[in-house]
């Protein structure tokens, strides 16, 4: 059972200043009473394509919400839509970013109409990522009315590039390069449930293709063939041990190539993924695959003798599509201890996971971040019958991530 609370924040005002007491409670009574208005605002924002690199839409009017909110937002270079609530300006507070990602995974023409069916809403991208957009917008809201008191920057942020394509570009640019050396917290909201990850899954991508001078598959049959060097590898890969602990993994998901039935091809390609939350384990897979790889050409090359062959020889090409930094962060640190203790408060025991988000990127840097769900349950991510449903409490979600800035904004 979800029982109320009163919450307390304690925030100094300066070096030396008197101790203000302030009761949040109005704010999480505020996030609860107006759960319909979070709703609105996740199924609206979803109905906005946002399709890999075309994320400009959405974040216009992500942009328009929360300027409508008090807020003065901005746009930056590579798509990110920012908005400050300015703390006191004592010196030494903290910045504490809170973000969602604008992208999906679906291309343009995807229906994204929602759907809703006993209070279940049925749409391409309405739990991740429509479900944080509307956390980020609901705990903005929720700030500027009740106006509490405090010495941290607070900045909202829908981001762009987070899924696979993005390669968490508009992450990496907030660090390298917008808000460089500025940030000590980022919260991104992704998602739905509740629970939260604070170890970074990193990835490495890349996408291999086989080429060679193909021809007729009768005429000129005895030379090198590029679909046979990528199965070659395919079955070279498959066989690669991994370490059960931690978990390290591989996969071939994408494969093309050919023109006809009857040509050998004159190219055949594959897109890799690799995964580890320790970089020695995504290191030792990645040398083992690009081993696999090397030896499926030599060996496809080796396999037809004569000239004719030994003029056809395949070469072979690796591109990076992305690759995702990896890291980790005690269970001690401040950020993990403000998102626990803000769900004991709120009478619930989160599971900490590890996982690729926009977090990698602060916890590759030494930087403290985390992944919070949004309340409610989802399933279906990244597949046209993704849905998303509220429950008795989804609201609790949205209080839980206001409660862990407010904590990292002062809480004693």
């Amino acid at each position: 059972m979800i029982r109320r609370v009163a919450v307390v924040l304690v925030l100094a005002l300066g070096a030396g200043s008197n101790l203000r007491a302030q009761s949040v409670d109005p704010m999480l009574g505020m996030l609860k009473a107006d759960n319909a208005w979070t709703l609105t605002q996740q199924k609206t924002i979803c109905e906005i394509p946002a399709p890999p690199f075309k994320e400009e839409a959405r974040g216009a009017e992500f942009k328009r919400r929360l300027g409508a909110l008090g807020l003065e937002a901005r746009v930056d270079a590579v798509g990110n839509v920012i908005a400050e609530r300015r703390g006191s300006g004592r010196a030494g507070a903290p910045t504490i970013v809170l973000s969602g990602h604008l992208d999906t995974v679906f291309p343009d023409g995807t229906d994204v109409r929602v759907r809703e069916t006993n209070g279940r809403l049925s749409a391409p991208g309405i739990s991740d990522n429509c479900r944080g957009l509307a956390v980020v917008l609901a705990v903005a809201r929720a700030f500027q009315r009740v106006d509490p008191r405090h010495d941290a920057r607070i900045v909202f942020i829908g981001n762009v590039g987070e899924e696979g394509p993005g390669n968490l570009r508009g992450m990496r640019h907030l660090f390298d390069k917008e808000l460089k050396g500025k940030i000590d917290y980022l919260i991104a909201v992704d998602g739905a449930g509740y629970n939260f990850v604070s170890r970074a899954v990193g990835s490495n991508r890349y996408k291999v293709t086989y080429k060679g001078p193909g021809g007729h598959s009768y005429g000129a049959f005895g030379i090198p063939n590029p679909i046979h060097a990528l199965g070659r590898a395919i079955a070279k890969i498959s066989d690669i041990q991994v370490p059960a602990s931690p978990k390290t993994t591989f996969n071939v998901g994408v494969v093309s190539g050919g023109t006809s039935v009857n040509s050998i091809p004159f190219e055949a390609s594959m897109e890799i993924d690799m995964r580890s939350e320790s970089a020695e384990s995504l290191r030792s897979v990645d040398v083992a695959v690009r081993r696999a790889l090397q030896e499926a050409l030599d060996a496809e090359n080796a396999r037809w003798p004569g000239d004719r062959a030994a003029r056809s020889r395949l070469t072979l090409v690796i591109d990076t599509i992305g690759i995702r930094p990896t890291g980790s962060q005690s269970d001690t640190a401040r950020i993990v201890q403000a998102v626990l203790q803000a769900a004991r408060t709120l009478g619930f025991t989160p599971a900490s996971t590890a996982s690729s988000t926009d977090a990698n990127v602060p916890i590759s840097l030494g930087i403290p971040g985390v992944s919070m769900d949004g309340g409610g349950r989802g399933d279906g991510a990244h597949s046209l019958s993704e849905w998303y449903e509220d429950g008795p409490n989804g609201w609790l979600g949205v209080q839980w991530v206001a409660l862990t800035v407010a904590r990292l904004a002062g809480i004693q």
